[in-house]
């Protein structure tokens, strides 16, 4: 079946860096757009990065611009996170998405069918 597992959360101090890594099986991921969401407590999920699966175009919510980082290894069927520069504002649970779009993706999560469980990033200030 289709499974995504995220790992690579942790405790940090702000300015530092973490990479998350999500790990996909069950399916062709060469043929999906992966996607980074995160949620805050009390808050709504926030759509983080995206790499599409032809051209591994990449887009970054403008909270993260410049600090992290998507790319992906179809041959490993993983997808990575790079973080940097985490602020306290970063802290949430960071889910891994899989999606199939035949233009362009979007970050609505709805339009996401499968999800990772998630991973916690807590940074303190």
């Amino acid at each position: 079946q289709v499974q995504l597992v995220e790992s690579g959360g942790g405790l940090v101090q702000a300015g530092s860096s973490l990479r998350l890594s999500c790990a996909a099986s069950g399916f062709t991921m060469d043929a999906y757009t992966i996607a980074w969401f995160r949620q805050a407590p009390g808050k709504e999920r926030e759509g983080v990065s995206y790499i599409k699966n032809i051209d591994e175009k990449t887009y970054h919510a403008d909270s993260v611009k410049g600090r992290f980082t998507i790319s992906r290894d179809n041959s490993k069927k993983v997808v990575y996170l790079q973080m940097n520069d985490l602020k306290p504002d970063d802290t949430a649970v960071y889910y891994c998405a899989a999606g199939y779009f035949i233009v362009s993706p979007t970050m609505r999560w709805r339009e996401y069918p499968y999800w990772g469980q998630g991973t916690q990033v807590t940074v303190s200030s």
